[in-house]
């Protein structure tokens, strides 16, 4: 639901204006030192983009969920370390607290993150637990008005530059029940980090081990102050995450879709542009209408979302197709540029690495489709 279409109008177009101006040129940059420069984290402060989905009342934007994934189609117009630092803080970092935190809590951290002050991150993966959420072995033990947290979690984004963790770690038994959610700070005593993963594409995107020895956190950073609720916060945060996920993938396709109009116009063989041959046209047509149908399928997810409906499926649905879509798309994108595609002078070579990741986070696509069927066979 849009509720001011001359303000998301405005944003929007600040936005684009801001990706084109300010991150593609840093993208060969960000390529090559695997980190964003400073001076564009300060830019995204000052534009508020660390606040997107923060409420007012806690200093955010405040942004509905299609004037969000508005924003993200536009961000996922170039590299994703980009949207990665501001999205984790947006999405998995910050939806926990907001959706189930106390009141103390929501005032302590939610205006920090909104602002920028403090950068957020979700820890959940572990050495031996991607898709299986339920089964995490990292444990939270009482300890008069404390727990202890003990275990590593891996592949964690932004947690090199994180301020704030949400953890999941096992307070009961076995299974999803026994799952609760802390709100942890990186300098609290025994929390360490391992070094920074290098990774095939998404370099900018930092992430690394988050290893906890006896960290000793107070109980009051136990969000919503319940255990075992921590897996039902994971799920409502992931549902969110994966529409946000699906629009980025969606503004990528269409980033990689104009590099190849681009190229197919000023690229001769035989005489003419590539663009005058009838098996580029198709590819590009092909590339077109997956971007379409994946935008489509994102607006309307978001519109659902907003009007309070339950949006397991449609969620779901965008994010499988997002993300398989974007790969097809990039993989023309590199036949279509030839072996100028295979350069890394190239942009379509590294999002050609970047957007395999998209099939794999915030839900493998074998999961996604675990779910839908599941959501179908209900009845």
């Amino acid at each position: 639901m849009i509720r001011d279409r001359d303000l998301l109008n405005a944003l929007t177009e600040t936005v684009r204006r801001f990706v084109r101006a300010r991150l593609m040129p840093a993208e060969a940059q960000v390529e090559e030192d695997n980190a964003i420069p400073q001076g564009i984290i300060d830019d995204m402060r000052s534009l508020g983009l660390f606040g997107m989905s923060i409420p007012e009342t806690h200093g955010g934007l405040g942004l509905t969920m299609e004037e969000e994934v508005l924003v993200a189609l536009e961000l996922g117009y170039t590299s994703p370390a980009f949207r990665s630092v501001i999205g984790t803080n947006n999405g998995i970092g910050a939806q926990g607290i907001i959706l189930d935190g106390t009141d103390a809590q929501k005032n302590r951290w939610l205006p920090r993150m909104a602002s920028g002050e403090v950068i957020g991150s979700f820890a959940l993966t572990e050495p031996d637990i991607g898709s299986d959420a339920a089964s995490v072995k990292t444990t939270a033990t009482k300890d008069g008005d404390f727990y202890l947290l003990n275990g590593t979690k891996r592949y964690i984004t932004n947690a090199p530059v994180a301020d704030v963790f949400t953890v999941m770690a096992r307070t009961g038994g076995a299974g999803a029940g026994g799952v609760s959610a802390f709100i942890v700070a990186s300098d609290s005593p025994g929390l360490s980090l391992g070094p920074v993963d290098k990774k095939m594409g998404q370099r900018g995107t930092r992430t690394c081990d988050v290893i906890f020895d006896n960290c000793r956190v107070p109980a009051d950073a136990l969000i919503g102050g319940r255990e075992g609720q921590g897996f039902k916060t994971a799920m409502k945060v992931l549902n969110r995450g994966r529409l946000h996920i699906a629009a980025v993938c969606t503004g990528t396709a269409q980033r990689l879709c104009d590099e190849s109009v681009a190229f197919a116009r000023t690229r001769t063989q035989f005489g003419k542009p590539i663009a005058e041959h009838q098996l580029i046209q198709a590819m590009l047509a092909d590339s077109a209408t997956e971007t379409f149908a994946g935008r489509s399928m994102v607006l309307e997810a978001a519109r659902m979302f907003d009007a309070g409906e339950r949006i397991v499926q449609q969620a779901a649905s965008a994010k499988l197709f997002c993300s398989e879509m974007v790969g097809r798309v990039a993989d023309r994108a590199v036949q279509i540029h030839g072996g100028a595609g295979y350069m890394q002078a190239c942009p379509v070579e590294h999002f050609y690495r970047d957007v395999r990741l998209f099939r794999l986070y915030e839900g493998t696509s074998q999961i996604q489709q675990l779910i839908i069927a599941g959501e179908i066979l209900k009845a």
